[in-house]
């Protein structure tokens, strides 16, 4: 499969997509970031890989490190954090509190907002420095030591907050978080605050992609049972309300952020990652979205 090929064929049938959408406004830091940028990365798990636009350029991976979050998390907690967290698709937005107060403060997977607040709290409790043990995953499951946090656009979101602080409240009411919910909120804002690039990202997850090779990055460890349980909760908790989308029209385990990234895997084959601002009303990357759709349409290969 000649993939560069594959992605420039891609990016000319989806340009008539350039610019609908907007990017992450709500979040004012976000909003300052040139929505008309595009990225696109691949990697094979046989060292194959392909390029396109911006693919080196960092931007803010937000709910993306929710992977990252729940792999320190299961490694840590293996099935005892299940009861904590579900994991089960939404159907909701993902910052619902309707859902999280019908089901009475224990969130239904670990991709909405009340779940990953959770894992905060998790990791909050187990390490000594969770902000530098998050930080060194990353940075070993990608081989890249310079990713950082951007403490500018955490402080933004928790300026701006208002929701995740009532998500934070109504799981604290219910005895779902067990430290401060300061000290929960800004955790949780720095992982979300991450910048990588769509080169970056689609080399760490490549140890998603992988489940045959041995999962062991910055001491957390999980088996190859938990690598794929970890696609299987992608697959159906990835987009929130609109799982079932791209379920359908890509076929793939993923996870968007309203950073406008979106990364994906096939399993034992590749790894890839779009990057493009301009958000759909679900909070998905507009040219990410299609991009990944003709990725599998072209190639005649999903899960499915």
């Amino acid at each position: 499969m000649d993939y560069q090929q594959l992605l420039e064929n891609i990016y000319q049938e989806i340009l008539p997509y350039a610019k609908e959408g907007k990017q992450a406004d709500y979040i004012p830091e976000l909003a300052k970031v040139n929505p008309d940028q595009f990225g696109m990365f691949l990697h094979s798990i046989y060292g194959e890989t392909a390029s396109l636009g911006s693919a080196d350029t960092r931007f803010s991976i937000q709910s993306i490190s929710k992977v990252f979050a729940l792999a320190i998390c299961l490694s840590i907690k293996g099935d005892e954090l299940w009861k904590r967290v579900g994991r089960e698709p939404s159907g909701t937005a993902f910052n619902s509190l309707i859902q999280l107060e019908i089901e009475k403060g224990v969130p239904r997977n670990p991709f909405v907002n009340a779940g990953a607040i959770v894992m905060a709290d998790i990791l909050l409790s187990h390490f000594e420095n969770p902000e530098r043990e998050f930080l060194n995953f990353v940075r070993e499951v990608s081989g890249e030591p310079t990713i950082d946090y951007n403490r500018e656009v955490a402080e933004s979101e928790r300026e701006f907050g208002y929701l995740n602080a009532a998500i934070a409240n109504l799981l604290k009411y219910h005895g779902t978080i067990e430290n401060d919910i300061e000290s929960v909120l800004h955790f949780y804002f720095l992982m979300c605050s991450v910048e990588m690039s769509c080169r970056e990202l689609s080399l760490a997850f490549l140890a998603f992609a992988n489940h045959r090779r041995k999962f062991n990055y910055a001491g957390i460890s999980l088996t190859a049972s938990q690598v794929k349980r970890i696609n299987a909760i992608m697959q159906t908790c990835g987009f929130y309300d609109e799982a079932g989308e791209f379920a359908y029209f890509v076929g793939l385990p993923g996870k968007s952020g309203v950073g406008g990234g979106i990364v994906a895997i096939h399993p034992l084959q590749y790894s890839v990652v779009v990057w493009s601002p301009r958000l759909n009303s679900k909070g998905n990357s507009v040219m990410g979205m299609k991009a990944l759709e003709l990725l599998t349409t072209e190639t005649k290969e999903s899960i499915f």
